[in-house]
């Protein structure tokens, strides 16, 4: 069975308030959305332009096709566009004529007025309105994943272990080297940083506690998990979305196997597994490296660091950092794993969901940090 080729819709900007718009592929319905989105964000903004429309790339063209073309056509000429048509076949003259006759045009009014009047409610609008369908959609991503795990709970056999393993590998181990190297730089700042106020006071001996606390409560579950989030769950997505692309996933589902059982069930619970080890990792590396700048800029020696330590660090701190992580992991493996999903039939998107997806995982982590902080600070911890 020969697949069709996405529509493709490129503008091209000329002299003498000329546009050119080069339509290829197949404009048929199941491979028209890209073009559709371009179409839709151009037919708005051009206005008493003189727009050559090339088709001659167009291959197969259907009805949904080419009452896309009729309706910007349309919208062009209500803008006061003059449309210049090359390239066109027999067979799309003759589906253009077939179907012309059941369009109603639409009603000039000044665009130019109305446009610049509305375009901020309707950005604004447009905005709420995709904002509305993501969370939906993630909702709905959310309820298939926890009918996964449920599943994976009552038969424990169904779970893939090899999978879990080999993730764990990959965002574990192998995140270790950009993990510490982080985790000791920030370790050098908040040293040298706090070394400079208390030196004035005479206090050195308070750069333990500060070093101490920060790290293990607070920056080091909060940075491992802003890496991991950047490193892994734009790799969660890229993966998902190159196997949606190839058509993996609907063969998984036509034999019968559940994706999110297969590819986000293993993803999220290595990564669960994995970052509250890395956030230990981490609270070693920022403290080594607090210990050895305490030591080479305020001469404060290691047997004094260390023995303070264990008066200022309470094991509350070491606890809180590590409830946090498991809660960062599974904010950004769902993220992750529900933008793969997301993935449309180009490559485009792989770029645009992962670049989404390291974003969203990010702001969730910084905001699920300041309500822990909030609520633990009302709590008096």
């Amino acid at each position: 069975m020969q697949t069709s080729s996405p529509a493709q819709f490129s503008l091209i900007e000329g002299n003498d308030n000329e546009l050119t718009f080069k339509c290829a592929g197949d404009w048929t319905h199941d491979v028209l959305l890209d073009a559709e989105k371009k179409l839709s964000a151009l037919s708005d903004t051009y206005n008493s332009r003189t727009v050559v429309w090339d088709v001659s790339g167009v291959g197969e063209i259907d009805s949904a096709g080419m009452m896309l073309f009729i309706h910007h056509y349309d919208q062009l000429q209500a803008n006061q566009c003059t449309l210049i048509i090359t390239g066109a076949r027999t067979d799309f003259e003759q589906l253009y004529q077939l179907l012309r006759q059941y369009v109603i045009p639409p009603v000039e009014t000044n665009r130019d007025f109305r446009s610049r009047l509305l375009r901020p409610f309707t950005t604004v609008g447009k905005s709420v309105s995709t904002f509305i369908e993501d969370v939906l959609a993630f909702l709905a991503f959310l309820g298939e994943s926890f009918l996964a795990f449920m599943y994976a709970l009552c038969h424990p056999l169904s779970i893939r272990y090899d999978a879990i393993i080999k993730n764990i590998e990959d965002t574990g181990v192998r995140a270790m080297p950009i993990i510490a190297l982080t985790s000791i730089l920030i370790g050098v700042v908040i040293t040298y940083q706090g070394a400079v106020q208390l030196e004035k006071f005479g206090a050195h001996i308070f750069i333990v506690d500060m070093i101490s606390i920060s790290m293990t409560r607070e920056l080091a579950p909060m940075i491992t998990a802003i890496v991991v989030a950047g490193r892994t769950g734009s790799a969660f997505t890229a993966q998902i979305g190159v196997m949606k692309i190839t058509e993996e996933i609907d063969a998984m589902r036509i034999m019968g196997f559940d994706p999110h059982q297969y590819l986000v069930v293993p993803r999220i619970t290595a990564l669960i597994i994995a970052l509250p080890l890395l956030v230990i990792f981490a609270d070693l590396m920022g403290l080594l490296a607090g210990m050895f700048i305490s030591n080479i800029h305020l001469n404060l020696s290691y047997s004094e660091f260390i023995h303070r330590l264990q008066s200022a660090l309470e094991l509350k701190h070491i606890v809180i950092g590590l409830i946090k992580a498991p809660i960062f992991a599974w904010l950004i493996a769902t993220v992750a794993c529900f933008r793969g999903f997301q993935v449309a039939n180009t490559t485009e998107s792989i770029g645009r969901y992962t670049t989404l997806s390291v974003v969203n995982a990010i702001f969730l982590v910084i905001a699920c940090d300041a309500i822990f902080s909030v609520v633990l600070t009302e709590l008096g911890l």
